[in-house]
């Protein structure tokens, strides 16, 4: 592992780690009402993007990253969705 992968995935961690909070408060208190909805879409397709490019470096801190950015926003988007 070189240099540039440890800044990988440190990046990674931080930014997945940031989605946990509001993952934990949606699922806890089963409401997003104040999610927009046009953001949860947005983020979806961008992390989706990041995932499909990550693969296609063969990168796996992007990967990793994205995969689990990828279920957490699923998770809140499935909640502002079913809890409208």
């Amino acid at each position: 592992m070189n240099d540039p992968e440890y800044l990988g995935y440190a990046a990674g961690i931080l930014t997945t780690i940031a989605f946990l909070p509001q993952a934990f408060k949606v699922f806890r208190t089963r409401q997003a009402r104040d999610i927009s909805l046009l953001w949860a879409v947005t983020m979806i397709a961008g992390v989706f993007l990041w995932l499909c490019y990550g693969y296609s470096r063969g990168s796996v801190p992007m990967i990793m990253a994205n995969s689990v950015t990828l279920c957490l926003l699923a998770i809140i988007l499935w909640y502002k969705i079913r809890f409208r």
